[in-house]
């Protein structure tokens, strides 16, 4: 099939396997690892992956430099988690797509079934739409951690969804991830409240992926915010359909936010000089 397949890796030999094991169908798949010392690269190796190197500084510069440095085989690259696995509906997506010449678009977006407790998270942590699929010389990322797309050209929706076990490393590993995302979280929030002409745009807009990332940059700006994230998932989102799993995820959920807000102000209490 003529699609590449990039990976970014860091200290994930419990998850590579499965991961590569998806997506064995490419005759490309890259595996951009963050100097690993487990046994991540040997697992690529082994399993046929290309292995490039490079210290990790912050998600969107990551993905960027990857984009324009790695020689990908094929036109199209599919990125993919190593926490993610690839389904055999979007696997037979992907080669349609791939091999149609009439069509346009220069990105595609995907769902993802979030897996926790041995069970999908259909409410509390509902799919959403993200951009997956794409033509590397027509995206570049923005934000230091969880990355927005910008994308110069048309766009359309995959069917198809990928598997994401969030959880595959216990709820420990989860949280000492997040909490260095909240720190990386923290500075874009402090970013955007001294350039508040950026959270406007995109409210209103027709593309529900503008409409999602002008949405997290409002939520910088309201009060209570982790008990307003927990309303939103456990009873908006009817998070309580999921069981003790939702439930859970949901409390997660709402400290993560409570750790954001308590960087935010260590920042701003840092920015006027106040002891911490």
């Amino acid at each position: 099939m003529s699609v590449s397949i990039l990976i970014l890796t860091l200290n994930e030999e419990a998850n590579l396997s499965e991961c590569l094991q998806s997506v064995k169908w490419s005759d490309d798949i890259v595996v951009l690892d963050s100097f690993s010392n487990d046994r991540t690269v040997k697992i690529a190796e082994e399993m046929g992956a290309r292995v490039v190197q490079r210290r990790f500084d912050n998600w969107s510069a990551h993905q960027n430099w990857a984009l324009e440095q790695i020689p990908f085989k094929h036109p199209w690259v599919f990125y993919l988690d190593a926490d993610e696995r690839m389904t055999e509906e979007l696997k037979d997506e992907l080669a349609l797509m791939a091999h149609d010449p009439s069509q346009t678009a220069v990105a595609y977006y995907c769902g993802r079934r979030n897996m926790f407790m041995g069970r999908w998270i259909r409410h509390a942590m509902p799919p959403g739409m993200i951009m997956r699929l794409f033509r590397p010389s027509h995206v570049r990322f923005e934000r230091l951690v969880n990355p927005v797309p910008v994308i110069d050209g048309p766009h359309g929706y995959l069917s198809g969804m990928l598997v994401h076990y969030n959880f595959s490393k216990g709820i420990s590993e989860w949280i000492e991830k997040h909490n260095r995302y909240s720190q990386l979280e923290a500075l874009e929030g402090m970013r955007l409240i001294h350039q508040p002409s950026e959270v406007r745009p995109g409210l209103l807009s027709a593309d529900r992926a503008l409409r999602r990332r002008a949405l997290k940059n409002l939520s910088f700006r309201l009060p209570w915010r982790p008990f307003l994230k927990f309303l939103y998932l456990y009873v908006w989102q009817r998070g309580w359909l999921d069981g003790r799993a939702g439930f859970t995820y949901c409390v997660l959920q709402s400290f993560y936010e409570y750790m954001i807000v308590l960087k935010m102000r260590e920042l701003e209490r840092r920015e006027q000089g106040l002891p911490t």
